[in-house]
């Protein structure tokens, strides 16, 4: 295995993680706050746009190969 292939791997595993411990914080920041239904959307809209605009980067870059 090359740092390459490792570094890739490594990215994967550890932004997984950061997603869902971003998702538990957010989770624990509605509840906290008693944002309520509506409020927990919003939450999970608002901030997840940012991880949705990051796989859709990296869907891109894949398949224009950049």
């Amino acid at each position: 295995m090359n740092e390459a292939l490792f570094s890739e791997i490594a990215l994967y595993i550890c932004l997984t993680g950061l997603i869902g411990w971003m998702g538990f914080i957010v989770w624990d920041l509605a509840k906290k706050s008693q944002a309520g239904r509506f409020g927990t959307i919003a939450l999970f809209t608002v901030l997840g746009a940012g991880v949705v605009g990051f796989v859709i980067k990296t869907v891109l870059v894949e398949v224009m190969q950049i």
